[in-house]
């Protein structure tokens, strides 16, 4: 196997300047780095990065651990890390957690025995293992689509206002509320929130939008009306069975994600539920099939890629410098106006305008970054 003193032989040149040639350490001349270059296509050489990251502490790779890769948001979000990481010189190194905590942990730990420079993590309701872990062995880490509370490196109190680590996420809240008010400005009074996981983020946010809009509107909130479909489509398929069998059941539903609406889609038609003249459906998380469902389905999409690519990103500048303070960067959603909710649909194929004040839009606000934890 040819080495780097080869490369330096036939080049005619000595093995430093190979090796910022293939580094990028140092520039050299034009016609010196081709010459490298010609060299190592010529004799097959291939560098070891095993022992340049025994030198240099770095192996350009990345971890990536977040779970249901199957899902769609995340096979996007992943297709956003790779791309991202790729064009910056780094492999990709992939775990799935399971959103368990306990596994969570074990899957990072394995990356990090991998020697990633850093990871990203889609964190589990129950992280304080995880959180642990990566303090304790100071791993550069970003955490993705969920967000942690405000608290001190040593997994303590609140501190002022400072995340623990740098986090990347959609805006929930806002967009959720969107959804909700949209729906009461149709003349709905009785929405029913199939919510996700218990504990996450995500799941927390995004039922605070619910409440939001429905306090803007002078409704009261009914807890009757908000059921865990625990994040999966199975879960969301009893609780949308739970909704509708109330003595007074929604006359509309919002779905908190994409999985879910495939659930809920699944029992409402069990049900014999026309959507939406039997019940209006909005949901959480546009997908690729979701204008091809008859009727197109209303929903929030989220911008996944761009989520995946801006968490590299963040880690990137992170290696770059780490006592800089963590930050959290929340990227708009946008509002994806089909016919699901109830809007009739235009001549053109296109649903009616929304009323306004709804948020009703597909244009994004611009990208927030704050520094500190939502």
């Amino acid at each position: 196997m040819p080495t780097m003193a080869d490369v330096a032989r036939s080049a005619g040149v000595s093995v430093a300047t190979v090796s910022h040639v293939l580094n990028g350490t140092r520039p050299v001349l034009p016609h010196t780095r081709q010459a490298v270059l010609d060299a190592v296509d010529a004799l097959g050489y291939t560098p070891n990065t095993l022992a340049r990251s025994l030198v240099t502490s770095h192996t350009r790779s990345i971890g990536l651990a977040v779970s249901a890769i199957s899902n769609p948001y995340f096979t996007e979000i992943l297709q956003g890390v790779e791309a991202a990481a790729r064009e910056a010189g780094y492999s990709l190194l992939i775990a799935d957690p399971h959103d368990d905590p306990a596994h969570e942990r074990q899957a990072v730990q394995l990356l990090h025995e991998r020697r990633v420079d850093g990871v990203i993590v889609a964190p589990s309701a129950r992280p304080s293992d995880l959180v642990a872990y990566l303090g304790r062995h100071a791993v550069p880490a970003v955490f993705l689509d969920r967000v942690l509370p405000a608290r001190d490196h040593a997994g303590g109190g609140p501190t002022l206002g400072r995340a623990p680590f740098d986090q990347v996420c959609a805006e929930n809240t806002g967009p959720m509320a969107d959804l909700v008010g949209h729906l009461v400005a149709l003349g709905h009074r009785r929405i029913g929130l199939v919510a996700g996981l218990p504990g996450l983020s995500t799941t927390q946010e995004r039922t605070a939008g619910y409440r939001q809009a429905l306090t803007a509107a002078g409704l009261a909130y009914d807890e009757d009306l908000v059921v865990s479909g625990h994040s999966e489509s199975a879960g969301a398929e009893r609780a949308t069975a739970a909704l509708l069998s109330l003595p007074a059941p929604p006359t509309a539903l919002v779905t908190a994600n994409n999985a879910m609406t495939i659930g809920a889609l699944r029992t409402l038609r069990e049900r014999s539920l026309a959507v939406p003249d039997g019940i209006a459906l909005c949901c959480f998380d546009d997908f690729a099939w979701a204008d091809l469902f008859s009727p197109r389905l209303t929903a929030i999409a989220q911008p996944s890629r761009e989520l995946g690519a801006r968490a590299v990103r963040v880690l990137l500048e992170r290696l770059a410098a780490p006592d800089r303070p963590t930050r959290t960067v929340r990227l708009p959603c946008a509002f994806v106006h089909r016919t699901s909710c109830g809007c009739p649909e235009r001549r053109d194929g296109a649903p009616g305008r929304p009323p306004a004040g709804t948020g009703g839009t597909t244009e994004p606000s611009a990208p927030l970054e704050r520094g500190t934890a939502s």
